[in-house]
Formats: structure tokens, C-alpha cells, sequence
């Protein structure tokens, strides 16, 4: 049957003219959109991939599945920082070309299609619903979808999408909610779908911060001894009660490690569901290069890195929040993710993008994510460029 249509108000061309005021404002324009890392690759990642630029599977064809040392650093990274151990929840593991593929594919992957309907949060990702409208499928959105009663009495529900931290509100669902959606997919036969992309940008330990910190407080005695505090996993045994069955997490180095151009992303969950996918992704070729498979377990084993840019994004956000308090909008330091997400002050987006290109600044419309009466402003900009919109902002 192919790709059915889809339809979504995620079109970045839509901001084009905004862009255009903002660039001729003195200074030029401060892009706080789109959320692309701006800062440096670990050296950890850059070596690792200059030294299998000519390996075995660099000239040869990888493995879909992933190399053992792949394997190993996944294993770990989920063991040391989430504190998931996947063979005790008999889950499986398998790459993919970044975190929006694997999205985009889902529901198509799942067999879903005409009748089925996928859950996700009203304000969200766009993807999740053109990934769903893709299939064939319905999407049925729910303002919370912790609230289990709001969706789990739907017909023919068949996934259950959430997001923690969430992009673009930066909220994040507890264990005990993650733990409720869980039993209440199970009960229904739906697969619960956790994008947990962000799941180390967490700044629930800073949100009462006033001022950029110079040095945040959990910092690691050594790379070895990281510390940093992460936002539940739908498979901890807490959440899960000790099986992966009907559960897939999608985590991405994109964020993490700055490693948006590698696509370096995975799927781990259902044994079962994980294993056939693989299959799948065999047979259409999509496969991680075999040298950024290489980068992609250095980046996972490089914990200092993480909390590097941890601490940057920190102080950018704490910087922001400030700056758009200053400038009139009731502006907070997120749960978790990278973006500030505040109510427009004109009640409408697209009036407020307006204002703020007079000042030079672009952030997202809330109308992309579901909210038109939101913006969201993203900390994936330089030091400078933060610097340079809080000036505006203060002035």
C-alpha cells in the first residue's frame, strides 16, 4: 500500500518572512528555533570515527544489529545511566538513523494501519502524528497522557506515545505515571512507545537557579564517578515490573553529544516487537555506517562529555529563563529537554513572533507542537548568541 498522506503544521518555511525582519535588526538575526546542537563533537567521538574510517565495516557492509563494542557501550549506558539492566527485562536492542526515523517508521513497523489508532499527547513532537498518519492509521490526542482514563476506553488503541522530557514543555512523567500507562496499555494490548531522547537533560535540580551557575553542583569527581541525575526509564523493573513486553524506548547522542549529523539513535524494548524490526531494517537498508557505529559506542561510554554539555545547556536555559522574565513573559526553568516554553504574551503566537523579530529573535511557534498560543525558545544556540538575545531582551 505504500506511504498514505499526511498532514502537519510543522513547516519551517512558514517563518521565512519572520527570519527576513529579523536579519535586517542590527546585529542580524538570533535564531533560537530550531533545535540543532552548535557545539563541538567529543574528541572521544571524533577519534573514533577517524580510526574505523577504513575498518572491515567501513569497506565491507555493518551489521544492522550493531557491532559488539556497540552492543557493550548500549548495555552499559543503560546499566550505568538509567539504571536499566536489559537483560533482566529480556529487552533488545537495535540502531537507528537518528531518533526521527525511528519515529516516522513506527507505527508502519507495527503493522498499524486503517482502524488502529495511536495515543500521543496533544502538545508534542510533530512527528509522532505524521509518523501515525504515514501508516494509515488514526491519531487520538490526549491533553495528558498520564491521565490513563482519558485514552484507555478508546477502540482499537494500539500504542500509547509519550515523551519525557517532553519537547517542547520540558515536563517529565514521573515513575509511578510511567508505571500506570504501562499497565494500562498492557491491559488493552497497545504498545507503549517512550521517547526518551532527552532523558539526561534534566534540570528539575536546578529550576530555582536565578543566575547562570558557574559550575553546576552535581559535578563528577572523575569521568568515572558521573553523577548526573536522569529522568525515569520506562524499562526500570520499578516501571516495567521486571518485563520489556509491550514497551519501546527511543534514545538518541544527538542532544547528548552533539552528534545530530551522525544519526545515531537506538530502539530498546519487546524482545519480539525489537527483533522483527531489525528484520525489517535489514531488508530496506537502513544501518548505522560501520566507522559511526564506532562513534556512536565512544560517545555512550564518554560520560564526562555528557556532562560537559550538561552544564552548558544548564546555564543557557538559566540565562533565558531570566532574560524572558525581564522582557514580560512568565518564563520558567524547564523539568527537563532544552527549550523554555512560555505562553505568548499576546495570546497568539504568530503575533508574538512578530514582536520578537523586531529584536532580532526567531523562536518556534507554539502552533508546530500542538499550543498556538505558546512559543518555544531553544538553548541549542552559542554562548554568544544566548548572550546577545538576553542583552535584547534586558534592554
Amino acid at each position: 500500500m505504500g506511504f498514505h498522506a499526511y498532514s502537519s503544521p510543522y513547516d519551517w518555511s512558514r517563518i521565512a518572512g519572520f527570519k527576513a525582519a529579523a536579519k535586517a535588526v542590527p546585529g542580524g538575526m538570533i535564531n533560537l528555533s530550531v533545535g540543532s546542537p552548535v557545539d563541538s563533537v567529543p574528541d572521544a567521538v571524533q577519534q573514533a570515527l577517524a580510526s574505523t574510517a577504513d575498518a572491515s565495516n567501513a569497506h565491507g557492509y555493518p551489521v544492522t544489529a550493531g557491532t559488539v563494542d556497540l552492543k557493550s557501550a548500549i548495555d552499559s549506558w543503560f546499566r550505568n545511566m538509567r539504571g536499566v539492566d536489559l537483560k533482566a527485562v529480556n529487552a533488545a536492542v537495535i540502531p537507528t538513523v537518528g531518533s526521527k526515523e525511528a519515529v516516522a517508521l513506527m507505527a508502519s513497523l507495527l503493522h498499524l494501519g486503517e482502524g488502529d489508532v495511536v495515543v500521543q499527547p496533544k502538545v508534542s513532537y510533530p512527528t509522532y502524528e505524521i509518523g501515525t498518519q504515514l501508516a494509515g492509521a488514526t491519531v487520538a490526542k490526549v491533553d495528558d497522557v498520564t491521565d490513563v482514563d482519558s485514552w484507555v476506553n478508546i477502540p482499537n488503541v494500539k500504542a500509547i506515545w509519550i515523551n519525557s522530557p517532553c519537547n517542547p514543555t520540558g515536563e517529565v512523567i514521573s515513575a509511578d505515571w510511567l508505571a500506570d500507562i504501562v499497565a494500562a496499555a498492557r491491559r488493552i494490548g497497545a504498545v507503549v512507545l517512550s521517547d526518551e531522547c532527552y532523558a539526561l537533560m534534566d534540570w528539575r535540580s536546578a529550576r530555582n537557579t536565578t543566575s547562570r551557575p558557574a559550575a553546576a553542583s552535581n559535578e563528577p569527581a572523575s569521568d568515572a564517578a558521573f553523577s548526573l541525575f536522569a529522568t525515569p526509564c520506562a524499562l526500570n523493573q520499578q516501571v516495567c515490573e521486571g518485563s520489556a513486553d509491550g514497551i519501546l524506548v527511543l534514545y538518541s547522542l544527538s542532544k547528548q553529544s552533539n552528534m545530530a549529523g551522525y544519526r545515531t539513535a537506538l530502539i530498546a524494548g519487546d524482545y519480539r516487537l525489537v527483533a522483527e524490526m531489525g528484520e525489517y531494517r535489514k531488508q530496506i537498508g537502513q544501518i548505522i555506517p560501520g566507522p559511526v557505529q564506532a562513534a556512536m559506542a565512544a560517545g555512550l561510554n564518554d560520560a564526562g562529555s555528557v556532562y560537559a554539555q550538561w552544564n552548558r545547556y544548564r546555564g543557557r536555559l538559566v540565562a533565558l529563563v531570566d532574560a524572558l522574565n525581564a522582557y514580560g513573559y512568565q518564563a520558567q526553568m524547564p523539568s527537563g529537554a532544552l527549550y523554555v516554553w512560555v505562553k505568548a504574551k499576546s495570546g497568539d503566537c504568530w503575533s508574538d513572533m512578530a514582536e520578537l523579530a523586531q529584536l532580532g529573535i526567531i523562536p518556534s511557534p507554539g502552533e508546530f507542537y500542538g499550543a498556538p498560543e505558546y512559543l518555544r525558545f531553544s538553548a541549542t544556540a552559542t554562548d554568544d548568541a544566548i548572550d546577545a538575545a538576553c542583552q535584547r531582551l534586558m534592554a
